[in-house]
């Protein structure tokens, strides 16, 4: 919560004076509602916080699909090749932020791969299923996101359930950590 005084803001935490009055720090913090409201101070609500993955700064959703862009005209943008200039949507966004997290996962091991190419030598099996498990889950987690319909549901998906586990398909552990 904020605080205002005659209109103004009043910061926490931060002395301040009024009607030659000063007032210590930790005043508002350690004053009741009606030693506040004595003096004038108005208590306010904290402008809530968007999820900027998923909402714009004025708590609008963002787009969920691809869009073709267009200049101020409403004009078709094409790119040097004459290619259609796209906007991608927040379901095309998460998915490709899905697809390096799986792609930095999969690195880890991508030695034993390049070892088993070059010299034959056997990878380690637990490696082998945990690789395909991140496959896997990197393939679910995209068909998750596709299968939202808007951006409440989106929301849900990377949201925690009351007992605090995931809603949404989550990665397997390291065989190694």
């Amino acid at each position: 919560m904020a605080f205002k005084l005659n209109g103004n803001p009043l910061a926490v935490d931060v002395a301040f004076s009024h009607n030659d009055i000063n007032y210590p720090a930790n005043w508002l913090r350690l004053s009741t509602a009606d030693e506040k409201t004595a003096i004038g101070i108005t208590e306010v609500a904290d402008d809530p916080i968007y999820d900027g993955r998923f909402y714009n700064g004025d708590g609008t959703a963002k787009t969920l699909a691809d869009t073709n862009a267009t200049d101020e005209n409403g004009d078709l943008l094409k790119d040097e090749n004459g290619d259609q200039v796209i906007n991608l949507g927040v379901k095309s966004k998460l998915k490709a932020e899905e697809k390096k997290h799986a792609g930095s996962l999969l690195s880890r091991y991508d030695w034993q791969v390049i070892r088993k190419a070059e010299k034959e030598t056997a990878m380690d099996s637990t490696v082998i299923t945990y690789r395909d498990g991140i496959r896997t889950s990197y393939e679910t987690r995209k068909t998750e996101i596709d299968n939202c319909a808007d951006t409440a549901a989106l929301v849900t998906l990377y949201s925690k359930k009351d007992d605090g586990t995931p809603n949404m398909t989550q990665y397997p552990t390291d065989p190694n950590s």
